[in-house]
C-alpha cells in the first residue's frame, strides 16, 4: 500500500475498523441459522422425512408441469439453498423446459429460513415475504408451464438411490461441507461490507446511483437503494445479509425505502453465481431473469399503491 497516501491510508484504516463489530455480530448470527438449517435438513434427510414431505407435495407439481420427482428438488432448495436443489436435479432425466421452470420456482423461494430472517431484520415482516415469495415461485410456475413450447415428460426417471450410509459417515460429511461453508461465508461477508463502506467512503455509491437509476425507476425503486440492490443481485440475501445492515444502521434509507428493496430482492437476488450455475444445468437464463423482474415489478408497484392508499386514508 505503499503507493497511496497516508490520508488514503488512515481512510481505508478507519473503514475496516468501524465495519468490523457490526460484521462480526451479523456473521455469527447468520452462521447460526446457517448451520442450524443445515443440520436439520441433514437429518430430516437421512431419517427419511425429506422425502416423505416431497411426496406429500408430488401431486401439486403436476399444475407447473413438472413429474412428481422434482418435488424433493424444489423442497430442498426452499428449506436449505440453491446447491441442495441442484444436487438432486442433476440426478433427474429432465428437459429444459422442466429444468427452467423449476430452476425459476427454486430461485424465487430458496434458502426460506435464512433468507426470511435477513429480510425481517431489515424491517420486513417476515410472514409477508414467506407467503409472497412462496406464491410467486407458486404462480410463475404455473405461468411458464402455460407459455413455454412443448410439455414436461411426467415419466422422469431418478438415479439409482445409493445404499444407506452409516449416520457417523454422513455427520462427519456434513461437518466437513459445513465447516467450508462457514468459512466461505465468513470471507465474502467481512469482505463485502468492507467495500461496502470503502465505497462509501470514497464516494463511489453515487456513481453507482447514476449509472443503475433509469433501472431502478422501472423497477420502482428509490435510487438511494442502489448499492443494497447490487448487493442482493451479485452474492445474494444470506452473504450480503452484514453489508445491508451496515448500510441500513447508518440511516441512510428509509423504512419505505427498505421495505420496497425487500419486496423487489425477496423474489429477485443472486443473480450471478445461482443464475449461472443454473443456466449450466440446462436451464434459459433469460427466462430465469425476466419472469422474476416481471414478477418483482408488479409487487413493488403493488407495495407502492398499499402505500398510496394508506396515506390517502390519513390525510381524510
Amino acid at each position: 500500500m505503499k503507493f497511496l497516501s497516508e490520508e488514503t491510508r488512515g481512510r481505508i484504516g478507519r473503514c475496516v475498523k468501524e465495519v468490523l463489530p457490526t460484521t462480526t455480530r451479523t456473521c455469527i448470527w447468520i452462521i447460526k441459522i446457517t448451520v442450524g438449517v443445515s443440520l436439520a435438513m441433514m437429518l430430516l434427510k437421512y431419517f427419511g422425512i425429506l422425502a416423505w414431505i416431497s411426496d406429500a407435495v408430488n401431486p401439486v407439481f403436476r399444475i407447473f408441469g413438472l413429474p412428481g420427482a422434482t418435488a424433493l428438488a424444489f423442497v430442498s432448495g426452499y428449506f436449505v439453498n440453491i446447491y441442495s436443489c441442484i444436487a438432486v436435479m442433476t440426478t433427474l432425466e429432465l428437459d429444459w423446459r422442466a429444468i427452467t421452470i423449476l430452476s425459476t420456482m427454486v430461485m424465487c423461494a430458496h434458502s426460506m429460513v435464512l433468507e426470511t430472517a435477513v429480510l425481517k431484520k431489515t424491517g420486513a415482516n417476515g410472514v409477508r415475504m414467506v407467503i409472497v415469495r412462496t406464491l410467486s415461485a407458486f404462480i410463475l410456475g404455473i405461468v411458464l408451464n402455460l407459455i413455454l413450447p412443448g410439455s414436461s415428460d411426467m415419466s422422469v426417471a431418478a438415479a439409482a438411490p445409493a445404499e444407506h450410509t452409516p449416520f457417523l459417515a454422513v455427520l462427519w460429511a456434513w461437518v466437513l461441507s459445513t465447516l467450508k461453508l462457514v468459512l466461505m461465508m465468513t470471507c465474502i461477508i467481512y469482505s463485502l461490507n468492507i467495500l461496502q463502506r470503502l465505497l462509501r467512503e470514497f464516494g463511489a455509491m453515487e456513481k453507482l446511483a447514476k449509472v443503475f437509476r433509469p433501472l431502478m425507476v422501472v423497477f420502482g425503486l428509490p435510487s438511494d437503494t442502489v448499492f443494497l440492490w447490487i448487493v442482493a443481485n451479485i452474492i445474494g440475501l444470506g452473504y450480503g445479509a452484514a453489508a445491508m445492515l451496515d448500510e441500513l444502521s447508518r440511516g441512510g434509507v428509509s423504512k419505505r425505502d427498505v421495505l420496497l428493496l425487500d419486496t423487489h430482492i425477496s423474489i429477485s437476488h443472486s443473480n450471478f453465481e445461482d443464475l449461472f450455475l443454473l443456466t449450466a444445468c440446462g436451464a434459459a437464463w433469460w427466462i430465469l431473469l425476466l419472469a422474476r423482474w416481471a414478477m418483482s415489478i408488479v409487487l413493488v408497484w403493488e407495495q407502492r399503491l398499499e402505500f398510496y392508499i394508506k396515506d390517502s386514508l390519513i390525510k381524510k
